[in-house]
């Protein structure tokens, strides 16, 4: 990659950064490795990777990736702790403050898609949390269970049951919250029309054909149980590991706990069912993503001209 100037300091820390975005198991490590770390350091927006101990299943980057290019909201909780989009915000406008004044350029990468909307325009006006109705929602869910927390979502806001995951049982839980605190569904609290704090970010989305991420998903899942996913469930287990641990919602991890529910505890079917939720979470990362009107679409393989976008990027933030 040709040089490329410092970030201007006429500008302020949030007006030039670099958004990459893409589903699941499409690339994205791989190409920040392709990054200058003298001039770029990593923001992660991945919902899992921000917790310790949940290394494999989430497939956060190793410490040799994390040596070669420095990389910010990495192992920031433990996985009983809750991490909302407000705590992204408030964690990554801290990085990008850091990063600016060391006189690098933030990247904004992973696959949590709300993140970066959230990031780029800030928060709905929804009603904050209240721990007493989150605390009430929580105990229902445990004696109702979650199957109930689903329908009544899908009774009460159809539109954020559409969006959700039944499975994430943090935003269900959100989004039941608001409805008790206010009578009015999450989906009916818009977001702010423009960007916070001047933002004015590159937007780099990758994406494949869909065979070949299929396949790049199947090999990802075989590898994680050849790195020792199984070792690190059982890590967890040794440490009280309890399946409504705000990190275990994730795949890679909920697929087990929901077997030992239904007193499984098969590998093989285990694997398929990270797969198949795999595949489907791509496809609902891809609708989210493609909601960016000013994105930038690429191929991960061709980094020759995602760089050189990056580059004609920071030239024209110079000027």
């Amino acid at each position: 990659m040709k040089s490329i100037s410092k970030h201007p300091t006429k500008s302020n820390a949030f007006e030039h950064s670099i958004f990459i975005f893409g589903p699941t198991g499409v690339g994205k490590t791989e190409l920040l490795l392709d990054l200058d770390p003298q001039r770029f350091s990593v923001i992660n927006a991945d919902s899992i990777q921000v917790y310790r101990y949940l290394d494999v299943g989430s497939a956060k980057a190793s410490a040799a990736v994390r040596l070669a290019i420095e990389h910010h909201l990495i192992d920031i909780r433990d996985p009983w702790e809750q991490f909302s989009v407000g705590n992204f915000i408030e964690e990554a406008d801290k990085a990008c403050l850091l990063i600016h004044e060391q006189g690098k350029i933030p990247v904004i990468s992973g696959g949590t898609a709300y993140y970066f909307k959230h990031f780029l325009y800030g928060l709905s006006e929804a009603p904050p949390s209240d721990e007493a109705i989150r605390e009430s929602i929580a105990r229902r869910i445990e004696t109702e269970g979650r199957q109930w927390a689903f329908q009544y979502l899908q009774r009460v806001d159809p539109v954020s049951a559409g969006r959700i995951h039944p499975s994430d049982m943090y935003r269900v839980s959100r989004a039941l919250e608001v409805w008790e605190t206010c009578n009015k569904p999450l989906s009916s609290f818009s977001l702010p029309s423009e960007p916070r704090n001047g933002m004015h970010p590159l937007v780099i989305g990758l994406q494949r054909q869909s065979e070949m991420l299929r396949r790049r998903l199947a090999a990802r899942v075989q590898a994680m149980f050849e790195a020792g996913l199984v070792d690190e469930i059982r890590g967890l287990l040794r440490m009280g590991a309890q399946s409504w641990w705000p990190g275990l919602q994730g795949i890679g991890y909920r697929e087990f706990f929901q077997a030992m529910e239904h007193g499984e505890w098969s590998h093989s079917i285990i694997a398929n069912q990270i797969e198949r939720n795999s595949r489907f979470y791509a496809k609902r990362q891809m609708t989210f993503f493609k909601s960016f009107a000013d994105a930038k679409w690429f191929d991960p393989e061709d980094k020759a001209s995602i760089l050189n976008e990056i580059e004609e990027y920071l030239k024209a933030s110079d000027r």
